[in-house]
């Protein structure tokens, strides 16, 4: 599980600069709804559905996350929360990204433990 801490450390890590590049505020609750929301979509169907079990195909996987992102902007949309801007955007893909990293590195290691015992 050393390969899971690295890429959670440099993802955090990342995540601080983007953050801090793009002046958002992480620690409201709107930010860790919607990166949770991101890092967890990309975490199960891209890392976890599409690179490591190979159940579900890209395509279908993309439409998806549009489908999943675009329902949570409508929602915020009807509770007037303004999060539609460019900075929210590349920090969704950030997120989104991470979390397929983690998915595919954490399934990885899972099976390679298994596999040792």
């Amino acid at each position: 599980m050393k390969l899971v801490s690295l890429v959670m450390i440099a993802g955090l890590v990342l995540l601080y600069f983007v953050d801090a590049a793009f002046k958002l505020p992480i620690l409201n609750w709107e930010m860790l709804i919607h990166s949770a929301l991101r890092f967890f979509t990309g975490f199960i169907l891209l890392g976890v559905g599409v690179f490591y079990a190979h159940k579900i195909r890209l395509k279908s996987a993309i439409y998806l996350i549009l489908v999943l992102v675009l329902a949570d902007d409508i929602m915020d949309y009807f509770r007037n929360v303004h999060s539609f801007s460019f900075e929210v955007m590349l920090h969704s893909i950030y997120m989104l990204l991470w979390g397929s990293l983690m998915g595919y590195v954490f399934m990885k290691q899972l099976k390679d433990e298994a596999d040792k015992q």
